[in-house]
């Protein structure tokens, strides 16, 4: 490994000469990053863990692992237990509200539902109210169907109390989540009526596509103005943001994106990229505005982040 130039944790790694166990870690790698980033809700974080990853499989005996697979999701799920205890500490000190880490992502999961819901900002938002080990739980089994007994590996607890936490889990998100999933296409209808009445500043346009529960919430981070609490109700909201526009005195567009798996607007101030807007889409309304402008979370809208569930 001394002599590698490349990041093993790369996709680019993969070459002549590499070694079965670098290119079972590279094959994973996307894999790994998901299981990481959807357990964090940073990516940041989560190629920190790959790299944690990474360097623990540098001194497994390969020849020994049956389940090499298995074996890579579980170290990533307990180097993510452990940054998700470090991270608990950094957002009770974070101004105003926390919101996941926005990825500009590849087409291929923008058509996968299931990958397209699992990673939607409306879903990370919700998996922030499960403790670590609950989401680790129910990441692990809703999302990438991992194994009860393998899952008890990972975690630390036996199979039984696994699927209780399970069952739990499941519980709580349910509860919570989106009543159905909503296709690409009614979410893009519904972004672009919401684009229209941002960029004509139409009260009554906003009113219209805004269901009467929605709900604002804004992630600054202390460094960019934002609302420093959810701001609910359809009035409220719609006020919020043709009186925001009203005041600022420059040029703000909103562009069509796709951010976690699913359509978003990129929003520009003065040509300059000042953040993302997420929606959550129900019955054809928006539920949920979660527009993410800290600069430190913007890293990853440059280039697509590929995600997989496989």
């Amino acid at each position: 490994m001394s002599e590698r130039t490349t990041d093993p944790a790369e996709p680019s790694a993969r070459g002549e000469g590499m070694d079965c166990a670098t290119e079972t870690f590279v094959a994973y790698r996307n894999l790994l990053f998901t299981v990481a980033y959807e357990m964090l809700g940073s990516a940041t974080d989560a190629e920190d863990v790959l790299q944690e990853t990474w360097l623990r499989w540098m001194k497994v005996d390969v020849a020994q692992v049956s389940d090499q697979r298995a074996y890579l999701v579980r170290i990533t799920t307990r180097q993510s237990l452990n940054r998700l205890r470090t991270m608990k500490r950094r957002k009770e000190a974070y101004v105003g509200p926390w919101l996941p880490e926005p990825l500009l992502t590849t087409p291929d999961v923008a058509e996968d539902v299931e990958l397209a819901e699992s990673v939607s900002m409306a879903l990370m938002l919700v998996l922030e109210t499960l403790s670590p080990t609950e989401r680790a739980v129910f990441v692990l089994r809703e999302a990438f169907d991992v194994s009860y007994n393998e899952i008890a590996a990972a975690v630390g607890k036996s199979p039984a109390a696994v699927r209780q936490i399970a069952h739990r889990a499941r519980h709580h998100v349910e509860a919570r989540r989106p009543r159905e999933a909503v296709s690409p296409g009614e979410a893009r209808a519904v972004l672009e009526s919401f684009q229209r009445a941002l960029q004509t500043k139409d009260l009554q346009g906003l009113l219209d596509v805004l269901a009467p529960e929605v709900v604002v919430i804004s992630d600054g981070g202390g460094v960019k103005q934002a609302a420093p609490r959810p701001i609910i109700g359809a009035d409220k909201v719609a006020r919020f943001i043709v009186g925001g526009l009203g005041k600022a005195q420059v040029a703000v567009t909103g562009d069509p994106t796709v951010i976690n798996g699913n359509p978003a607007l990129l929003v520009r101030v003065d040509g300059e990229i000042d953040g993302v807007i997420a929606i959550r889409v129900e019955d054809a309304r928006i539920t949920g505005l979660y527009y993410v402008g800290n600069p430190k979370k913007l890293t990853h809208l440059q280039a697509e982040t590929p995600l997989t569930l496989r």
